[in-house]
């Protein structure tokens, strides 16, 4: 998948174009410890919770197959403004509050309906919260998607919407067992045949 498909994507389902755009020069050779990041394990977990909850487990793999908890890393690898980093990580430090303010327990001992729940009510928040200080970049040019300094900032749930979709289909499950794959140099075809209902290619 293009850089510039994937983008869209990621605007089209958040509706709001992509925070922390310096993610797409991230490498993961350039991956630091998990101990020199603002995250613990726990929190790891709890990424992996959420995002499969936003792409689950189906005939294909989900965001926990891909572990896509090392979201963290991008964070920590100066992807985003200090002021983009300090919202994400305010608004993350607010979920088990959320969670024991709705349940009386923080969102790991949830139960599997109510974690669902949680992280709906969480994106109609998200969507309403954006809406109401029009944060709307859907007519950003697709050359031009990055977020540039751009106020106010979304909803913090809104950023962590983007980046499980982000870090799901760019990593080593999601590009080959969810996107179709073929490593680069690969021969060229022309007149490749398409059926209806085939993946996209990941390259």
């Amino acid at each position: 998948m293009e850089r510039r498909d994937l983008l869209k994507m990621i605007m089209t389902a958040t509706g709001v174009a992509m925070i922390g755009g310096n993610a797409f020069g991230y490498e993961l050779k350039n991956q630091v410890p998990l101990s020199d990041t603002l995250f613990n394990q726990d929190d790891v977990m709890l990424f992996n919770e959420i995002a499969e909850i936003i792409l689950p487990r189906t005939d294909t793999p989900g965001a926990k197959d891909a572990n896509v908890g090392f979201m963290s890393l991008i964070l920590a690898n100066d992807c985003y403004t200090s002021e983009e980093r300090e919202a994400f990580v305010k608004g993350f430090q607010s979920l088990d509050k959320q969670a024991q303010d709705k349940y009386g327990k923080p969102f790991l001992l949830l139960s599997a309906e109510q974690k669902s729940k949680f992280v709906k009510d969480l994106d109609k928040d998200a969507k309403a919260y954006n809406k109401k200080r029009k944060i709307d970049y859907m007519s950003v040019s697709p050359n031009n998607m990055y977020s540039g300094g751009i106020k106010p900032l979304p909803h913090f749930f809104t950023m962590i919407k983007q980046l499980t979709i982000f870090s799901f289909f760019t990593s080593k499950v999601g590009a080959t067992k969810v996107l179709r794959y073929e490593a680069i140099p690969g021969k060229y075809n022309g007149e490749l045949e398409y059926k209806k209902g085939d993946r996209a290619w990941a390259t």
